[in-house]
């Protein structure tokens, strides 16, 4: 793979000279253009060490705008980095449609390092990989330009580069942990580097692999690949790109006559005493445990979905009532910032997944994604029919890391939740509660009940599986939940 990499091509600093003004010029349209037509572009900068990254990277800054571009080098991990998925800092790292990221290494560094080091086989690197080509994909599909560096040195080009390093002058500096490894161990490294980008190399997201020996070469190849990456997106649909553009039609999707919610038994209920001895039972069982979960380091994450004037509110109000408020926050769901409408729909979730030690309860959650965006057509059909697959995929990280996932979802019927809503309506201080879109989506119940066996039946799994509430009887659905939030804690401790 890498051969064509090795041809020793060389680029006169009198060539370079003569094309850098005209390409800096055309490199800083482009860079304008992509910000007109509000795509994110992420420059992923790879390769063999002593191939120059660094100085690619402030050639790039000279070159571009640099208020435009922010650059992240993902070093040692924070503290907050370690105590959450490891994705984590890479969705926090994601430029804003119409930004650029440039980012050393990203989400290949850790895959990369522990093959080359042997501390994955090659089944465990092969499971990162293929992530990683998920998340790629997943990306492009939302508008965003992937261009992905590879800077290649042969063996003795590096021993060559390593060797100026230490030379005396001003520059003079002695080499890397890192640096000595790869120099020891150049054919294990290039090993996975051949593995892993065979495995990511996409029509949608693919490698460039530049030669790197001579500078001028480097730079210049590096510059010309960009611009025509950027020329060749903005020349896609006139020059404006949106999400889903290069989304397959998928197949309509049939109304469900007979749903999951229609098989749940809306009749449980509890008397006044009866509940409040179980809220006092289980809301001393939840400050015990969340303070054990604290002590330990461990995470829970509570997503709470149903109809309006379900319950969810008063359910969280319940859940969190003897909780230490410095333990938990909760995330009121509801339309989305121009921030947020600025990254994939994932990013405003991502950011606020807990430390170690804490706990997130999401009021609505991604979930709005396979129902109000689907029913309000605010999502194209390839959008919210892909999300299951991320969804499920978000979820599983979560899992991967230890965090203890809740999933409810609380039901009630027509003529109940018509009730509440007149209720609100009557009632001044609940009157706030009750809007205009409550009653359109009222109106849109069935498309909403087939909206909800879908996402039943796409994402509920083994590792996060959803809980159907009936709510009709609020005291009986807090009391189940909280039951359930209690049992899934001390699961997690165990």
């Amino acid at each position: 793979m890498f051969e064509a990499a090795e041809l020793g091509r060389q680029i006169s600093k009198k060539e370079f000279a003569a094309e850098e003004p005209g390409l800096r010029t055309q490199l800083l349209e482009a860079q304008l253009a992509l910000r007109d037509a509000g795509i994110a572009t992420v420059i992923l900068v790879a390769g063999v060490e002593g191939a120059g990254r660094g100085y690619v990277v402030n050639r790039l800054n000279k070159w571009l705008d640099s208020r435009g571009i922010q650059t992240y080098a993902f070093w040692d991990e924070t503290d907050e980095e370690r105590e959450r998925p490891p994705y984590w800092r890479y969705w926090r790292a994601l430029p804003a449609r119409g930004g650029i990221g440039v980012l050393f290494g990203a989400w290949y560094g850790p895959a990369l390092h522990e093959h080359a080091h042997g501390e994955i086989d090659d089944d465990a690197f092969d499971r990162q990989l293929n992530r990683i080509a998920d998340f790629e994909h997943m990306l492009t599909l939302d508008g965003m330009l992937l261009i992905k560096f590879w800077f290649h040195l042969s063996r003795d080009a590096q021993a060559q580069r390593f060797k100026s390093f230490t030379k005396k002058g001003p520059t003079k500096r002695k080499l890397t942990v890192q640096e000595k490894h790869y120099a020891k161990h150049y054919d294990a490294h290039i090993r996975s580097a051949e593995r892993a980008i065979r495995m990511t190399d996409s029509g949608d997201s693919p490698w460039y692999l530049i030669e790197s020996a001579d500078h001028e070469y480097r730079d210049l190849t590096m510059g010309r690949t960009l611009l025509a990456a950027m020329r060749r997106r903005l020349e896609q649909n006139g020059g404006v790109i949106e999400a889903g553009l290069h989304d397959a039609q998928p197949p309509a999707v049939p109304e469900a006559k007979v749903t999951i919610l229609d098989h749940l038994d809306m009749t449980p209920s509890l008397s006044t005493s009866q509940y409040h001895r179980a809220l006092e039972t289980h809301q001393h069982a939840l400050n015990r445990l969340s303070w054990a979960a604290w002590e330990k380091k461990r995470s829970a994450v509570v997503v709470l979905e149903g109809w309006d004037a379900a319950g969810k509110g008063g359910a969280i109000r319940r859940m969190t009532d003897l909780m230490d408020a410095r333990l938990y926050r909760v995330i009121s769901v509801g339309a989305p910032s121009d921030e947020e409408l600025a990254h994939h729909y994932l990013w405003r979730f991502w950011r606020h997944i807990p430390r170690a030690g804490y706990m997130t309860l999401y009021d609505r959650s991604w979930y709005g994604r396979v129902l109000v965006e689907r029913i309000e057509r605010l999502a194209t059909d390839a959008e919210w029919m892909r999300a299951y697959h991320e969804i499920n995929d978000f979820e599983e990280q979560l899992r991967e890391r230890g965090i203890a996932l809740s999933k409810f979802w609380i039901h009630i019927d027509q003529d109940e939740q018509l009730k509440r809503f007149e209720d609100r309506e009557r009632t001044p201080w609940k009157r706030y509660k009750i809007t205009k879109d409550d009653w359109r989506n009222r109106a849109q119940w069935e498309a909403y009940k087939t909206a909800v066996n879908d996402m039943v039946a796409h994402t509920s799994t083994a590792h996060a599986p959803w809980v159907l509430i009936a709510g009709n009887d609020k005291r009986h659905a807090r009391i189940a939940m909280l039951q359930q939030l209690v049992a899934t804690l001390e699961s997690m401790l165990d």
